[in-house]
């Protein structure tokens, strides 16, 4: 019997079968599916008349191979006719999952004149006259780039452009879904630091935000900090300060639970990416001085030989402030916080007994955790992961599309370090003292009080910090139209 703790909707399955019309005979369907450790969803007669009954079921696995295994097996059931199998996920993504639409009607000449031409080049000339009306009379204000390469999608790797398209249109529909902002998905045909630096460059006219997303390291860094210098747009690479901010609300609310303070504890991070730089950096805004970080090699120290990065180099200079040496099992005593960003099963439950009391373990390797919340539960005050069938996915949906609603709103030129933590603590926020415990130290991304919350803190911090402004130039008036 397969394992079905992790059957998921992204494998799932509908199935049209047909069995003889007798009673009792579509609990052989259903045995055949449990036996297979598959989980029966949904189940939708489509005709109860003659021989056969006809039904469609839902099915969800946990691999492909799974779903391999249970189609076998119903074909296979005597008595049985399966019609059709139709993978769920793949029907999805037929013909992508966006379209454009049109916010007004275009059905008569009248239609046609206000849109386009003659009516369109109205608008036109007031832009010329003023670019800052791009914001208010163009999709501008509310439209964001979302830009990769393709390599370094999540669990993927380098698959190219065209493969890494699926994932940027899902990313744009989470910007709309959680914060009404349109998103378009741009995947570059080059992996040219320069190249992609001057195509976004180029493209800011059109665009109100740049979101970088699964660019390799060290590439993605040097990208961000080129963009930032050149353009007077906000540049967020998602993969780092996406989950640096929800990293950083997770532990706000773990050390609420644990009764520490983020000045007092020794923090370990294993795996010095993009993300775990991020992460690291955020958390030393927010008031950390005691982190040190792992990679395959051991800890980062300013004696290090292979500081061949400006991240890395960062690293060794602004942690590690007793220049601890040894792989992580040394350097993890008396740490109360363990954040991995790395690889499957390299944390063991004899690292965590070296730990300081109420441990906090965030183990974000997906889709396996540096170690299984099963295993450490009994040994750990907090437990958190990046999945979503365990309790307190760390999820970056929680921050990135209320990140731009606010920095849109502000009409920012940056996202600034301030308004990432700004961020974290208004999710944090959103977990009140009643709901707090070990199992629930986030909302959930559907919670919908979250982007608000989170584009309000943003706003207010970016025109508090000057890159944001109070009250941006409105829309022209009539008056002003016809002067």
């Amino acid at each position: 019997m397969s394992d079905k703790k992790n059957n998921s909707a992204a494998y799932s399955l509908k199935v049209t079968i047909r069995i003889a019309n007798r009673p009792g005979n579509f609990v052989k369907v259903a045995k055949i599916v449990a036996n297979a450790g598959a989980d029966l969803d949904i189940v939708e007669m489509l005709s109860d008349m003659g021989p056969h009954k006809t039904r469609r079921i839902t099915v969800f696995c946990n691999s492909l191979e799974h779903e391999k295994q249970v189609a076998n097996d119903l074909r296979k059931l005597e008595g049985a006719i399966v019609d059709e199998i139709i993978d769920v996920t793949f029907t999805r993504h037929q013909g992508g999952k966006m379209e454009i639409a049109s916010k007004y009607p275009l059905e008569s000449k009248n239609d046609l004149s206000i849109s386009y031409t003659p009516g369109v080049a109205r608008p036109c000339m007031a832009i010329s006259d003023d670019v800052e009306q791009a914001y208010n009379l163009t999709s501008k204000g509310n439209t964001v780039a979302v830009v990769s390469d393709g390599t370094a999608v999540l669990g993927l790797g380098d698959i190219g452009p065209e493969a890494a398209m699926p994932v940027m249109e899902g990313k744009c529909l989470l910007f709309k879904r959680f914060a009404n902002v349109d998103a378009i998905p741009l995947c570059v045909g080059t992996k040219d630091v320069d190249e992609i630096v001057k195509l976004v460059k180029l493209l800011e006219p059109t665009f109100g935000g740049i979101n970088l997303e699964d660019i390799a390291a060290p590439r993605c860094f040097e990208i961000e900090e080129k963009l930032k210098k050149q353009s007077n747009i906000p540049i967020f690479h998602d993969d780092q300060h996406g989950t640096a901010v929800v990293v950083l609300s997770a532990l706000y609310n773990a050390l609420k639970l644990t009764q520490k303070n983020i000045e007092d504890i020794k923090a370990v991070v294993c795996g010095i990416g993009a993300a775990g730089t991020a992460c690291t950096k955020i958390m030393v805004e927010a008031g950390l001085k005691n982190v040190i970080g792992v990679d395959k090699n051991g800890a980062i120290h300013k004696g290090c030989d292979d500081l061949n990065s400006p991240s890395r180099h960062w690293y060794a200079e602004n942690t590690n402030p007793e220049g601890l040496t040894g792989k992580l099992s040394e350097v993890i005593e008396g740490a109360d916080l363990f954040l991995g960003v790395s690889a499957p099963g390299v944390l063991t439950v004899e690292d965590i007994k070296k730990m300081n009391h109420d441990p906090i373990i965030f183990a974000m390797a997906n889709p396996t955790p540096e170690i299984m919340p099963e295993v450490a539960r009994e040994y750990v005050a907090v437990m958190a992961t990046g999945r979503s069938d365990y309790p307190n996915q760390i999820n970056n949906v929680l921050a990135f599309p209320g990140i731009f609603r606010g920095a849109l709103d502000a009409r920012a030129t940056d996202i600034t370090e301030g308004m990432k933590v700004a961020a974290a603590m208004a999710i944090s926020e959103i977990v009140t003292t009643e709901e707090l415990n070990a199992d629930y130290i986030i909302p959930s991304p559907f919670d919908d009080r979250v982007a608000p919350a989170v584009a309000k803190a943003v706003r207010e911090k970016a025109i508090e910090e000057g890159v944001g402004q109070l009250q941006p130039k409105p829309a022209p008036t009539f008056d002003q139209i016809n002067r």
